[in-house]
């Protein structure tokens, strides 16, 4: 799991909660149930069963892999549409390549995150490059779903290619965890993506042992995803592994804390935490438009199917 590292997290800016900051206490943890995406490259549904109150403005999140393909597996997604709301593609292993209708896309590889905002629509296209798929490999990352409030799910599409090198990178007081953060900010950080919906996503690494609390803003909900590793979440430990969602409840920090024994195949507890400011608005979401009121989505499908949203390049086979 490469993602952005360095040798040594001193060197970095230490972040860590104020003395007296109220510790939010963890209200769940849910596990992942695996199923499949695309033309079938398998996934982890990170937020299934989790109560929407919580999730706002997040809508979805898939763990795409960990997963060693054989030569002529690697699979990618099909060209689908999309529309009100924003995909967010982190790559930590492997390199997939975005297109879509307006021709925009890009590569991205081994820490590397695509952040789409669809808008008023497009269709797209996820794919390994043709020499991942002669030579297989390692193919690992997250594609998480932010919505968008009504005032802009209308807005003309966008793209942020942040590469790794782009990320802030913090560590604890220790330095027994690194911080990556790829949006938003922490504690006076700010990561590279620019958000319509004020969030902050961060990546992470924290060695055997090793625990961080970290500041998060209070009008701010606050997650947890385990991509690998074991460990334990708020003040009372809450135990996680490998696919659970921790969900957390009001306050101003969270707590984060790795096993002092990990599996073989993770050497260290990698975490996705994530926070946003809810939107508090009715949302309308069938597969892959994501609107306030049905009759949004009933005019979505719509235009879709009359290629409003745009259609397939020739080179495509159109």
């Amino acid at each position: 799991m490469p993602a952005v590292t360095v040798e040594n997290p001193l060197t970095l800016p230490r972040v860590s909660a104020p003395e007296g900051a109220s510790a939010r206490p963890v209200l769940a943890v849910t596990t992942a149930p695996q199923g499949f995406e695309g033309e079938g490259f398998p996934v982890r549904r990170a937020f299934a069963g989790i109560n929407y109150k919580y999730l706002d403005p997040f809508i979805m999140m898939d763990q795409m892999g960990e997963v060693e393909y054989a030569p002529g597996e690697p699979k990618g997604t099909p060209w689908h549409p999309h529309r009100g709301f924003e995909t967010v593609t982190y790559l930590i292993d492997g390199t997939f390549v975005h297109q879509d209708s307006n021709g925009g896309g890009g590569t991205i590889t081994d820490g590397d995150t695509q952040w789409m905002t669809a808008g008023s629509g497009l269709l797209h296209i996820e794919a390994p490059p043709e020499s991942l798929v002669m030579s297989g490999g390692l193919f690992h990352g997250l594609q998480l779903w932010v919505n968008l409030p009504a005032a802009d799910k209308m807005k003309d599409p966008r793209y942020q290619d942040i590469r790794g090198g782009q990320v802030q990178l913090l560590t604890s007081a220790d330095g027994g965890a690194l911080l990556r953060v790829i949006a938003g900010s922490l504690d006076g950080h700010e990561g590279p993506g620019i958000t319509h919906t004020p969030i902050t996503m961060v990546h992470a690494t924290l060695r055997p042992g090793a625990s961080v609390t970290l500041p998060w803003r209070p009008d701010f909900n606050g997650l947890a995803y385990v991509l690998a590793g074991r460990g334990s979440v708020g003040a009372e430990g809450r135990p996680v592994h490998m696919g659970q969602t921790a969900v957390f409840g009001d306050g101003g920090s969270l707590t984060v804390r790795a096993d002092e024994r990990q599996d073989s195949h993770a050497p260290d507890l990698e975490v996705v935490l994530l926070g946003g400011r809810p939107i508090r608005e009715p949302m309308a979401h069938y597969g892959p438009f994501v609107m306030n009121t049905r009759a949004e989505l009933e005019q979505a499908f719509e235009d879709f199917q009359k290629g409003r949203l745009g259609t397939i390049p020739a080179v495509h086979g159109m």
